[in-house]
């Protein structure tokens, strides 16, 4: 078997195919290196802006000193605890307009965001009096308002207090919770048995923007001029609209959903970002790093079917091609995904893609019209290769029907394999060249495979 001319072409076809993993390789790892560019300049806008933002309150907070006696080897011995105490919002309506910007460094982009937000929370102060007893001291109650990053806090433009202006202090005032702001409260304001409140600020951020729904009820209406929402979190939103504009989403939800008030009303509060929260994301879509990433996984694929119709044609014909011919068309496949990054960082990856395809074909075209002796068979291959790109570019962009896509150009090119070769005798390629009589040349002499 190892004499068999088929056999040598099948294990050279094969090499091919593995030598030119090697480039593929490096392009791969180019790929991987521009967009950790990419991202660098993502970690840039957040150092230099502020980072993602979640919005925890508003809560009232109050500060509890408790003494307390515990046995200590038979001695009653006075112990003393310091605590914040939290009474969250009955209800809470938080709406937002967000503005997004897209920012450049170099030839990358990044996205900032900018939410002017309206809060309505409203507070019940009937469960104060279980704090009320002789071993029990209270301090000076406030409002705190957490956030993710306090660079991203603009003018916080109203802030009153059942219709009462009331000053903003930075800081949340709670220990380990330092991001946020906070307003400071009289217990004469907590006598009342409602109370209502009114903020509005403005934040900035980038990535996502999440708010903790510490309401018995809680709503967050957001709007936004961005079209590539990635809703992310604990919650969907119940209501969304995404258009080419931008988007708008509802979400809603309890206590009864969240449990959130028992989590509060330990004495050690939970920490603001692991409680569960209305979350959105400014998602990228998927940009040309991640498409060339994904197009080059079909790589061998491209080349195993284009050397597949080689090896077809030589086998209904006399031409034969050397397994040089081979690899320079295995390169010249390879270097559509190197122009095809290039060009991508700058036109876009669509037209990218057609220009390297028209490269390609180029290419091929000029060269295959020497190797396969005339324009007519080079103009069909062309076509061919034309044709493996436009599939290969439904691929791409058909992420839900990509399995069966493939699968379909798999099946259609096995099917024209054995329909060309239905009648061809394979055990002919088997059989040993005869030796040539001396004094006749020998045309093949020099070729690898016969």
């Amino acid at each position: 078997m190892k004499k068999s001319p088929l056999f040598w072409k099948v294990s050279t076809l094969m090499g091919c195919i593995l030598l030119l993993l090697v480039p593929l390789f490096m392009v791969s790892n180019l790929i991987s290196e521009r967009a950790s560019y990419r991202d660098d300049v993502e970690d840039t806008l957040r150092q230099s802006t502020s980072g993602p933002q979640q919005l925890t309150g508003p809560l009232i907070a109050i500060p509890v000193t408790e003494i307390y006696y515990k046995f200590e080897d038979n001695v009653k011995v006075e112990h003393k605890r310091s605590f914040l105490h939290f009474l969250l919002p009955e209800s809470l309506v938080v709406d937002g307009n967000q503005q997004v910007e897209s920012r450049s460094i170099g030839i990358y982009d990044g996205q900032i965001w900018s939410t002017d937000l309206k809060l309505k929370a409203q507070f019940n102060t009937d469960k104060l009096d279980e704090l009320k007893g002789e071993t029990i001291t209270l301090g000076q109650p406030f409002i705190a308002v957490g956030v993710g990053d306090a660079r991203g806090i603009g003018a916080v433009k109203v802030s009153k207090v059942n219709d009462e202006t009331l000053t903003v202090e930075p800081g949340s005032g709670i220990s380990g919770q330092q991001a946020g702001i906070h307003i400071p409260l009289t217990w004469e304001t907590l006598n009342a048995k409602n109370i209502d409140l009114e903020m509005s600020l403005n934040l900035n951020g980038t990535g996502s923007f999440s708010v903790v729904p510490v309401g018995r009820n809680s709503e967050l209406t957001l709007r936004s001029n961005w079209p590539h929402p990635g809703f992310m979190g604990d919650y969907l939103p119940s209501k969304r609209e995404i258009s080419e504009s931008g988007f708008q989403a509802h979400w809603q939800s309890s206590w009864f959903a969240n449990n959130l008030e028992s989590q509060f009303s330990a004495i050690e509060p939970p920490e603001f970002r692991s409680v569960p929260a209305f979350s959105v994301t400014v998602a990228t879509p998927a940009d040309q790093y991640q498409l060339t990433d994904r197009a080059i996984k079909y790589a061998i694929l491209l080349i195993a079917l284009t050397f597949m119709a080689f090896f077809v044609y030589e086998t209904m014909t006399h031409l034969r091609l050397h397994p040089m011919q081979y690899l320079l068309v295995g390169l010249s496949l390879v270097l559509f995904y190197l122009v095809l990054l290039a060009l991508s960082e700058h036109v876009g990856f669509t037209p990218a893609w057609i220009i390297a395809s028209l490269v390609g074909a180029m290419m091929n075209g000029v060269y295959l019209q020497a190797v396969l002796k005339g324009w007519k068979r080079s103009v069909l291959f062309v076509v061919a290769l034309l044709g493996l790109d436009g599939v290969m570019w439904f691929l791409l962009r058909s992420e839900d029907s990509a399995l069966l896509l493939g699968s379909g150009v798999l099946a259609i090119a096995l099917f024209a394999v054995m329909y060309l070769t239905r009648h061809f005798d394979w055990y002919s390629l088997s059989q040993v060249k005869q030796s040539v009589p001396k004094g006749e040349p020998d045309d093949d002499a020099l070729r690898i495979w016969k």
